[in-house]
């Protein structure tokens, strides 16, 4: 335990050390990804797959070993024994998202307890240095969103999107994979909250677009929703003061939600069947803000 030692300090070996394993495992991770994409055979890849998705999990697992090392964390999480949970089966992963931070804790709390969580994630971020190249090679699905003002002028491209998810979701056919998405599109603010006038006092308002293309995609493979909450001790809940040791507290609470049978259908044109599927997804985020209510006494 390192925790004894000044934040900054803490912040600073704790950052080093997250660096230096995502450079350790992304090189295998990107020399795999290559060969995986130089060798178009079904058989091949799917091996190759296999094995980076070790890569990955050995990632996740070696970050769990440095937040060991440096902080001391209460953990309070709740759901994470459900049956349902499985390494062997398809799922869809739903979160409110208020930091970076949120996806190590997601990682960390979930790893090994279901498929390694693929984001979806803005084509932009394939810039990153190490970390991009890693994501492709993962499969990650690099997405390109549209304003209205710009499908306005450029009507040719709507539906790419739900053509970009499509296609991506073809990759994850072939063996268990777990889709994660943040619905609110973006961290959650104060700020944020005001210029969205959402109803909810702890999250933005949810996108359903996204993960209706994704369980369209993927049809009956997808049977249960994973529902996370995550709540912080803290209102500084960024990377930086999470590398710095200043969340003492994190709870997290894991739901199961089998996919109703009638929640696949076309979200574009059906406008029946939209406004169907975004009330189901606001009442989870309902349940979901009270829950964060209750948390935060």
């Amino acid at each position: 335990m390192l925790q004894f030692l000044p934040a900054p300090v803490l912040g600073a070996i704790s950052f080093m050390l997250y660096l230096i394993n995502t450079i350790l495992w992304a090189t295998p991770i990107v020399v795999f990804g290559l060969v995986k994409a130089l060798l178009p055979i079904t058989p091949v890849q799917k091996g190759l797959s296999k094995i980076l998705h070790f890569f990955a999990g050995s990632w996740v697992t070696c970050n769990s070993g440095i937040l060991a090392l440096t902080r001391k964390v209460n953990w309070q999480v709740t759901g994470i024994d459900n049956p349902m949970l499985k390494t062997n089966d398809w799922f869809l992963v739903i979160s409110n998202h208020q930091s970076w931070t949120d996806i190590l804790v997601l990682q960390h709390v979930l790893n090994r307890k279901i498929p390694f969580l693929k984001f979806f994630l803005k084509q932009e971020l394939i810039k990153v240095p190490v970390l991009g190249l890693a994501w492709w090679a993962l499969d990650f699905p690099f997405m390109k969103r549209y304003s209205k003002s710009y499908l306005a002028k450029h009507p040719e491209m709507k539906g790419k999107d739900k053509e970009t998810t499509k296609k991506a979701c073809e990759k994850f056919r072939h063996m268990p994979i777990s889709v994660m998405n943040f619905v609110e599109g973006t961290r959650f603010t104060p700020a944020k909250k005001q210029r969205q006038n959402s109803p909810y006092q702890n999250l933005l308002k949810p996108k359903s677009g996204g993960i209706s293309f994704v369980l369209d995609a993927l049809g009956d493979q997808i049977q249960n929703i994973v529902d996370v909450t995550v709540h912080y001790s803290t209102k500084n809940n960024s990377f930086w003061d999470f590398c710095c040791g200043r969340i003492p507290t994190i709870k997290v609470d894991v739901k199961v939600i089998q996919r109703p049978a009638d929640l696949v259908g076309d979200y574009e044109t059906d406008k029946a069947y939209r406004t169907q599927f975004q009330g189901w997804l606001n009442s989870i985020w309902q349940a979901k803000d009270q829950q964060l209510s209750q948390l935060q006494k």
